[in-house]
């Protein structure tokens, strides 16, 4: 049976305390953050984060890919957002495989061939968050102005570090 079932009982839950008031459509914090899909990673009371604050962007790694940069320019120059945060964690899935090992697997599984294909595996996370910082600094759709940080949360603990 789905879960789904039981997201809408807790949806129902959820409802009376969120109320009714309508937010701006633009994040209070001028706040795009670009982190990871992990379920151990909620980035909202983690960075002390209310509805309505900040974008949360999120894929497999938390890496920056032309859709994150997309989305990065929507958040700008349509919600008027200012700063980006690249957000990365310990122990990332994506630090469990490489490239070609994942393509073999996925032929053997999917029958399908994706070699070339890169899902943006990583060794060291704190090296991942610089490289993503940087591709932000270096893309021409990101202005000079906005501000760019980084940092890594620990999954057991729940700290973040800043990377520079």
């Amino acid at each position: 049976m789905s879960y789904f079932k039981n997201f809408m009982k807790a949806n129902r839950a959820y409802v009376d305390l969120h109320g009714t008031a309508h937010l701006p459509i633009k994040p209070k914090t001028k706040v795009a953050i670009v982190t990871c899909m992990d379920s151990r990673l909620h980035v909202a009371p983690a960075l002390g984060l209310a509805l309505g604050d900040a974008h949360i962007l999120r894929n497999a790694g938390g890496r920056v890919t032309e859709d994150m940069i997309r989305s990065l320019v929507i958040s700008q120059q349509q919600m008027g957002t200012r700063e980006v945060v690249v957000l990365h964690h310990t122990d990332c899935g994506a630090q469990t495989f490489t490239n070609p090992e994942f393509a073999c697997h996925l032929e053997n599984v999917l029958g399908v061939d994706v070699k070339g294909q890169d899902f943006l595996p990583f060794t060291d996370v704190e090296e991942s968050v610089r490289e993503d910082m940087e591709l932000l600094r270096k893309s021409p759709l990101i202005p000079d102005d906005v501000e760019i940080s980084g940092g890594v949360y620990d999954v057991d603990t729940g700290r973040i570090h800043e990377v520079l």
